[in-house]
């Protein structure tokens, strides 16, 4: 590809899949495929200004190492809102229980790199080295955040994602101990709720996630909600090192 000079930063073009065109900026995302769901272009860098634009337009990353950055808009676009966490019986007990220790940006490095890891035979992550490298300078910037899950003060599950606004961009997970996830993420859900956020980002299906409350939303609506709430106006003072009670 191509690059472009602006400012200080070099920012590759982007080759719109449908439209074979190449240029600077994203296209709609209406103009996504239908097969493979919601590819929309193919190239380009993971620049933070760039990050940050693609989810604001409902666009994210998703590639794997050694293939160009694929860039998605899917439709339906899945999402949870913070009320609306499904909690089982068995999950609750553990809440009551307090077996796990909760933190926010305690330590986001290793939650992303426990995320990055295989988790089957073929070794294959999408959670690349150039993922990883960039998603932390975005966390420096204030932009990405962590929840830990502690047991004996040793981590044992969590997940990260991008805070834009009142709309919570979830990436990934990990567990190293049962329910260590689902546990970061009620935390998460409640921290949200209290700031009033609209929506947890899901971005695809996954049966896990909808066993959660996880549901489908149509790609135009999504789009509409992060016109309306995923502005740099509505900003928190997110939790740094603290556990959570």
């Amino acid at each position: 590809m191509t690059g472009m000079t602006r400012g200080h930063s070099t920012y590759n073009k982007l080759y719109w899949v449908k439209d074979n065109i190449i240029a600077s900026d994203f296209p709609d995302i209406s103009s996504a495929l239908k097969d493979p769901d919601g590819l929309l272009a193919i190239g380009g860098d993971l620049s933070p200004e760039r990050l940050i634009n693609a989810y604001r337009r409902g666009i994210f990353p998703w590639y794997s190492e050694g293939q160009p950055i694929m860039w998605w808009s899917p439709d339906p676009r899945w999402v949870l809102e913070p009320g609306s966490m499904k909690i089982s019986r068995s999950l609750r007990k553990i809440l009551h229980k307090g077996k796990f220790d909760i933190s926010f940006n305690q330590d986001f490095s290793n939650v992303i790199e426990m995320c990055a890891e295989p988790r089957n035979d073929s070794g294959d992550t999408w959670i690349t080295t150039e993922v990883i490298q960039n998603y932390k300078i975005l966390h420096e910037q204030g932009h990405a955040h962590s929840v830990e899950c502690w047991h004996e003060k040793k981590l044992v599950g969590g997940l990260y994602g991008i805070a834009i606004g009142k709309i919570f961009f979830g990436e990934s997970m990990f567990s190293r101990m049962p329910d260590a996830s689902k546990v970061a993420l009620v935390n998460l859900t409640m921290q949200l709720k209290l700031w009033n956020f609209r929506l947890i980002d899901c971005q695809v299906y996954s049966k896990h996630l909808e066993s959660l409350g996880a549901m489908p939303m149509p790609r135009n609506v999504f789009a509409n909600m992060l016109k309306q709430f995923c502005v740099p106006d509505f900003k928190y003072k997110w939790p740094h090192g603290s556990i959570l009670e």
